[in-house]
């Protein structure tokens, strides 16, 4: 952040997305921050120098620290192809996915496609691991620690990830379903 003209220019960008993003007019911005609305359209142009007390103002009637108002960007875009997306076959008939492409820490998200009658054992993890499932399409039992539960579309069902648990469509069509782990933490 040495070039101011570089600053002013994230410090408008930024502004500009965040007050469109609340829904806030210049005005209501203004009002909000105690300070004129001549010095939000400055500051919006990049014509403005604003003194750490308005950064401080505006910021605060945003809901955002100083910093945020002032990063450069960083968005991190991109796009998969369906190709691109590692698919393991588990069990009879049933494909996994990731439902997250990149790495996310202490989680596991996999879409979980199941083949008429399809079955498959889960892998118990540490003690304190959290598992979600929830149904999309068709219906799934889940059996965990020898009991049963069916699941139809928009049904959720978590269990401790530590016991014996498995997966089966016992239906005549496909089924689908997002699995969701939740690691349990080292200090568990």
């Amino acid at each position: 952040m040495d070039d101011p003209q570089l600053v002013a220019s994230h410090l408008s960008r930024n502004l500009v997305a965040l007050r469109q993003v609340r829904t806030l007019t210049q005005d209501g911005l203004a009002k909000s921050a105690g300070v004129p609305r001549s010095t939000i359209a400055n500051l919006e142009s990049g014509t403005g120098n604003p003194s750490l007390t308005v950064l401080i103002k505006v910021a605060n009637a945003l809901g955002v620290p100083v910093d945020e108002l002032l990063a450069a960007p960083h968005a991190r875009i991109r796009k998969w192809s369906s190709t691109e997306i590692a698919r393991q076959t588990n069990g009879s008939g049933v494909t996994m996915r990731s439902l997250i492409p990149e790495r996310i820490a202490d989680e596991l998200l996999n879409i979980m496609d199941f083949e008429p009658g399809a079955s498959m054992r889960g892998s118990p993890h540490l003690p304190g691991t959290r598992e979600y499932f929830t149904c999309l399409a068709g219906r799934v039992v889940i059996f965990v620690a020898g009991e049963k539960f069916e699941l139809a579309p928009g049904d959720v069902l978590a269990f401790p990830g530590n016991v014996a648990h498995s997966y089966k469509n016992p239906g005549s069509s496909a089924a689908h379903g997002i699995s969701a782990v939740i690691f349990a933490s080292a200090g568990v």
